[in-house]
């Protein structure tokens, strides 16, 4: 069997934790931040655990993690 192909753009964006779960960053953070709260923009900094319903398709592209 060849080995599996790594999606190297998923790759950069999740990263396991130590129990397996997938972390990744939440969305919104990048631009048009002046009218976003200065308490939505802190709570856009801490990480989200990858939802349970998404888990088997990021599995399947992300083989090795």
């Amino acid at each position: 069997m060849p080995k599996m192909k790594t999606s190297r753009a998923a790759a950069k964006r999740f990263k396991a934790t130590g129990t397996g779960k997938l972390k990744r960053n939440k969305a919104y953070k990048s631009h048009i931040l002046t009218k976003k709260s200065p308490k939505r923009k802190r709570n856009l900094r801490k990480s989200a655990i990858v939802d349970s319903s998404n888990v088997k398709s990021m599995k399947k592209i992300l083989p090795y993690l």
